[in-house]
């Protein structure tokens, strides 16, 4: 018995003392970026290559694009990695730093605001006034109190959708042509003609940062939500936003 215990705590030391080596030695950048940009050229150039917590594993970051792979870049694989003694989806919080969006950067010249109580929280949201999920949205968020809304119109799907972005852009009280239509089903008067470049510009801006549907939720910390999410999850993220 003591003979298995002495083995195994030589073990345990050996797979130790290997862990500390690997996470001590350079990271095989050049390698990775060599055999997998010759073997797969359409991943695309990689931009970053780094360690993982999982000794032998290395990240591969293509743009906003997660892979994982060994040492010399003769396996690569798309999934998500966890750490499984501190239940954290590694992966995922990755990918949320990634696509975050500095939120003082934003062009709020090019949305419109609605405030509502004191204010003080903030948030910023892509919607397309012909998105089912963006009207689910907009009831469940009539809800959500002490905010300031700032209204990026984003529309991406179609011909109608630019129409109608157009009215409520051009509509005296843009919030309240927005709400009629997305929470009451009240059809947008027809608007004068004004500048409508905002419109552009913010399709230009969510194609920068690849939002790719709506609603899309952009908090003050440069969270970045997808979906149409719950108005509890709403109040969650806005009160651990600092």
């Amino acid at each position: 018995m003591q003979r298995l215990r002495t083995a195994l705590l030589a073990l345990a030391l050996g797979f130790a003392t290997l862990a500390q080596a690997q996470a001590q030695a350079p990271v095989p950048d050049a390698a990775i970026r060599r055999n997998i940009g010759e073997r797969l050229p359409q991943l695309g150039r990689i931009d970053e290559v780094s360690r993982t917590p999982m000794p032998g594993l290395f990240e591969v970051r293509v743009g906003t694009e997660v892979y994982y792979s060994d040492a010399e870049g003769n396996f690569v694989l798309r999934g998500e990695l966890f750490d499984t003694r501190n239940r954290r989806n590694l992966t995922e919080e990755r990918v949320a730093k990634l696509t975050q969006i500095d939120f003082d950067q934003l062009p709020l010249k090019d949305a419109f605001t609605i405030v509502r109580g004191d204010g003080k929280r903030k948030v910023a949201l892509f919607q397309d006034p012909n998105c089912s999920y963006c009207k689910r949205f907009e009831r469940d968020l009539q809800n959500v109190n002490n905010v300031t809304i700032h209204m990026f119109l984003y529309p991406i799907l179609g011909p109608d959708s630019q129409e109608k972005s157009r009215q409520v852009w051009c509509a005296r009280d843009k919030g309240k042509a927005w709400a009629d239509w997305m929470v009451r089903n009240v059809p947008i008067p027809a608007a004068p003609a004004c500048d409508t470049g905002a419109l552009e510009r913010n399709v230009a801006l969510g194609r920068k940062h690849q939002i790719t549907g709506t609603p899309t939720l952009v908090f003050a910390d440069g969270r970045r939500v997808p979906g149409a999410i719950p108005a509890a999850e709403v109040e969650k993220i806005l009160a651990e936003v600092k």
